[in-house]
């Protein structure tokens, strides 16, 4: 459905995007996660149309956005950070507008305003003023717009921003109903977004993607947590020693017990299927009669991998800033 290949886009001295290539298919659901200023908001212009990119190119649904882009954004529901919206309107004038605007035969616009209606819980609404709603409903009269045509990709650019817990979790379930029929891109700087609502993320960082993976493939780690009952110190240096071990770190579990954090090396095709420390660790536990505390696989979350990311980013940078001070 998304095919965009090594685009960059630059406001003046500030490069916004810098060669981001990545591809969607159609009926997935994909976060696009960063932090504010990674880029999102100018990729989703680039995709819906409102902004030309300096290099690369984007096909939605195998056309160009530059050359056919009255025919991509017919294909398009659009819901921009800010909501397209007119305060003064009652919703069902509203609508019947953007109904209009989208060009739907008369004869089709009442069964499509209804289904749009009744999908985003606004039939209670229809005749109130768009400035007299909440912000998540004034939020969900945005998502009715952009679903109206019943568009075969649906992009929302931070469209839980503002809203309380009970809001953010109406407006995920939606999402969830509106992805049966659509492919679903969005983007977001909250983390639990992209965990509750993907199966995908694509993270952007300082204007480059740094990580496009499903979130199993994101948070798979092959490191191993153990405790033991008592300080040992011959138990570093044998961990170190078992294949596949890249590091070992010590620290203090929460109960206050010696712990140590075994990193395993990144798997390869030869290695693939052993990724999994604890056979060998307990292994060599019951060799050295290790009072064992504890065996676990450690856990990595997506706050994890995006740390991660963003203390490589910073790492990077200040390498590159030392450096050109150097000079």
């Amino acid at each position: 459905m998304i095919d965009v290949s090594n685009l960059s886009k630059a406001y003046g001295d500030v490069q916004a995007l810098q060669d981001v290539s990545f591809n969607i298919a159609s009926g997935e659901i994909v976060g696009m996660l960063g932090p504010n200023g990674a880029g999102k908001t100018t990729i989703i212009k680039i995709l819906t149309g409102y902004l030309q990119p300096d290099e690369g190119t984007v096909l939605i649904n195998d056309l160009d956005v530059l050359e056919h882009t009255r025919e991509v954004q017919a294909q398009i529901g659009y819901l921009p950070e800010t909501a397209p919206l007119y305060p003064e309107l009652s919703v069902q004038a509203y609508l019947k507008m953007m109904a209009d605007l989208r060009q739907i035969p008369e004869a089709e616009q009442k069964a499509l305003l209804s289904e749009a209606i009744y999908a985003t819980g606004l039939q209670e609404h229809l005749t109130r003023p768009i400035g007299h709603l909440s912000k998540g409903f004034r939020q969900r009269v945005g998502l009715a717009q952009a679903i109206l045509h019943k568009p075969r990709l649906l992009i929302l650019d931070e469209p839980t921003v503002g809203l309380d817990p009970t809001q953010i979790v109406e407006i995920r379930n939606l999402i969830r109903r509106l992805a049966d029929h659509s492919t679903v891109l969005f983007s977001t700087h909250i983390l639990s977004e992209v965990e509750a609502l993907c199966d995908r993320a694509i993270i952007l960082m300082n204007g480059q993607v740094k990580a496009d993976a499903h979130l199993s493939e994101l948070e798979a780690t092959s490191d191993a947590v153990v405790v033991l009952e008592q300080q040992l110190s011959d138990a570093p240096n044998l961990l170190q020693g078992l294949p596949q071990v890249q590091g070992v770190g010590t620290f203090k579990s929460h109960d206050g017990f010696p712990a140590y954090r075994v990193l395993g090396c990144q798997a390869t095709e030869d290695t693939a299927g052993r990724g999994d420390l604890c056979p060998a660790i307990y292994k060599l536990a019951r060799e050295h009669d290790w009072p064992l505390r504890e065996l676990r696989r450690d856990v990595r979350t997506l706050e994890t991998v995006f740390n991660e990311l963003a203390t490589q980013g910073s790492a990077a940078t200040s390498s590159v800033t030392t450096a050109e001070v150097a000079r």
